[in-house]
């Protein structure tokens, strides 16, 4: 899982990445967030690790929007 991680980051920082593979990165790092969030909300109840991959999502959203604003 971890080398998916790295892959999906690598599409989206090097800029010469098709459009649709970058797509796909944010829709998979998008999935990951709020399963995250779910999972440690389930096992640990609300605390700060639910909370947290929340607020990463948010920064993910912002990318996501100026990455369409530029293009």
């Amino acid at each position: 899982m971890v080398v998916f991680k790295i892959l999906g980051v690598l599409a989206l920082v090097i800029p010469q990445i098709p459009k649709r593979v970058k797509e796909w990165a944010y829709a998979g790092f998008a999935f990951d967030f709020i399963f995250a969030s779910i999972s440690h909300g389930a096992v640990d109840g609300m605390n700060v690790q639910t909370i947290f991959p929340m607020f990463v999502l948010g920064i993910l959203a912002v990318s996501y929007i100026y990455y369409h604003k530029l293009n």
